[in-house]
C-alpha cells in the first residue's frame, strides 16, 4: 500500500467483528444464514406481489420495491464479509471500498424514503378512503418511487465524491465489516470538516425529515382510527399499519442511533455490532413482519410454495 500524502492508497483492511480465528466459522455461518433468509424472504415477497393480481395495489407495489432494496442493501456488505472470512483475507480495494460506500448510502437512503412513502400511502388509505384510488393512482405511485431513487442517488453520489480528494496517510485498518463512511473519514490525514458536516447534515436531514412525516401521518391515522365506531373496523385499520410501524421503528431507531452516537462514542467495534441491526437484521425481519399479520400476503405465498390454503 502506498501511504504517500500525494497519492491514493490501493486498499483498506476490514477488521470485521473479531480477529480470533476460532470465532470466524461461527460468524461466517451466522451471517450466511441471515443473508440467505433475507434474500429468500424478500424474493418471495416480490414474487407474491407480482404474481397475485389482488396484490397489484399501491401498498404492495411499495412493499415489493422495499423488498428489492433490502436485498440490495444486504448484498452491498455481507457477501464481501463472507468472502473475506472464507479466504482469510481482510483486504478490500480502494475502488471496491468507494463502490461499496456509494451503494450502502444509496440503499440506506432509499429505504428511508420508501418507508416514508408507505406511511403516506397508509395515511391516504385510512384518513381519505373515498379519495384513495384517485390520489394514489399509478402515475403518482411511480413518481414517488422515482423521486425516492433520484434523491437517494444524488445524496450518495455527493457524499462519495467528497471522499475522493481525501488523502490517507495512517493505518488503513477499518474496524468494521464494511466501508462505513464515518470510519473511512477517521482514517484521512487531510481536513474532513466538509465531509463531516455533510455527513451529519444528511444524517439529521434523512433521520429527521422522513421520520417526522411518518409520525405526523400516524398521528392523523390514530385520530381517524379512534373515530371508527366498530371494534372490527378499528382492528382492521390498525393491522394494516402495525407491520409498517414496526419496520420503521426498528430501522430508523437503530440506524439513527448508530450515526448519532458515533459523534460522541469512539468505540468502533460496538458501532459495528450495532450496525448489524439495521444493515442485516431489519432486512431479514421485514418479510416476516409484513407477512405474518397479512392474510393477502400469506395466501399468495402459500400459492407460490404449493402449501394448501387453510
Amino acid at each position: 500500500m502506498e501511504l504517500d500524502n500525494d497519492t491514493h492508497i490501493s486498499e483498506f483492511l476490514l477488521l470485521g467483528f473479531s480477529e480470533e480465528a476460532e470465532l470466524q466459522p461461527l460468524i461466517f455461518g451466522l451471517f450466511l444464514s441471515m443473508y440467505l433468509i433475507t434474500v429468500l424472504g424478500n424474493l418471495l415477497i416480490i414474487l407474491a406481489v407480482s404474481s397475485a393480481s389482488h396484490l397489484h395495489t399501491p401498498m404492495y407495489f411499495f412493499l415489493a420495491n422495499l423488498s428489492f432494496v433490502d436485498i440490495c442493501f444486504t448484498s452491498t456488505t455481507v457477501p464481501k464479509m463472507l468472502w473475506n472470512i472464507q479466504t482469510q483475507s481482510k483486504v478490500i480495494t480502494y475502488a471496491g471500498c468507494i463502490t461499496q460506500m456509494y451503494f450502502f448510502i444509496f440503499c440506506a437512503g432509499l429505504d428511508i424514503f420508501l418507508l416514508t412513502v408507505m406511511a403516506y400511502d397508509r395515511f391516504v388509505a385510512i384518513c381519505h378512503p373515498l379519495h384513495y384510488i384517485v390520489i394514489m393512482n399509478p402515475w403518482l405511485c411511480g413518481l414517488l418511487v422515482l423521486v425516492s431513487w433520484i434523491l437517494s442517488a444524488l445524496n450518495s453520489l455527493l457524499q462519495t465524491l467528497m471522499v475522493l480528494p481525501l488523502s490517507f496517510c495512517t493505518g488503513m485498518k477499518i474496524p468494521h465489516f464494511f466501508c462505513d463512511l464515518n470510519q473511512v473519514l477517521r482514517l484521512a490525514c487531510s481536513d474532513t470538516f466538509l465531509n463531516d458536516t455533510m455527513m451529519y447534515f444528511a444524517t439529521v436531514l434523512l433521520g429527521g425529515g422522513p421520520p417526522a412525516w411518518i409520525l405526523y401521518s400516524y398521528s392523523k391515522i390514530v385520530s381517524s382510527i379512534r373515530g371508527i365506531s366498530s371494534a372490527q373496523g378499528k382492528y382492521k385499520a390498525f393491522s394494516t399499519c402495525a407491520s409498517h410501524l414496526s419496520v420503521v421503528s426498528l430501522f430508523c431507531c437503530t440506524g439513527l442511533g448508530v450515526y448519532l452516537s458515533s459523534a460522541v462514542n469512539q468505540s468502533s467495534r460496538s458501532s459495528a455490532v450495532a450496525s448489524v441491526m439495521y444493515t442485516v437484521v431489519t432486512p431479514m425481519l421485514n418479510p416476516f413482519i409484513y407477512s405474518l399479520r397479512n392474510r393477502d400476503i400469506k395466501r399468495a405465498l402459500k400459492r407460490i410454495t404449493g402449501i394448501p390454503a387453510m
